[in-house]
């Protein structure tokens, strides 16, 4: 019983799906392709390139001692930048 009104359920929607699209089909029809808003308000935009001089990552570590609750902690720590 369950199934067969699942089964009913499906097939009232797809022809209520199918039906729309028809419905919409001689709308989509008369409209030219390329004639939107978009394609009269968006000529080619400039091209811009980067070229990005080669660099790289320099990096320092030394070690501190830190002073916690538990004691002494010898605790790493470590600076990096960018080179040319």
């Amino acid at each position: 019983m369950i199934l067969m009104s699942r089964g009913y359920l499906m097939t009232i929607l797809c022809v209520a799906g199918v039906s729309t699209l028809v419905a919409a089909w001689p709308l989509a029809a008369q409209t030219p392709i390329g004639s939107g808003p978009t394609a009269a308000l968006s000529p080619s935009r400039p091209r811009i390139e980067i070229n990005p001089r080669p660099a790289y990552r320099r990096c320092a570590s030394w070690y501190v001692i830190q002073y916690r609750p538990s004691g002494q902690v010898l605790f790493p720590e470590k600076h990096c930048w960018w080179q040319r």
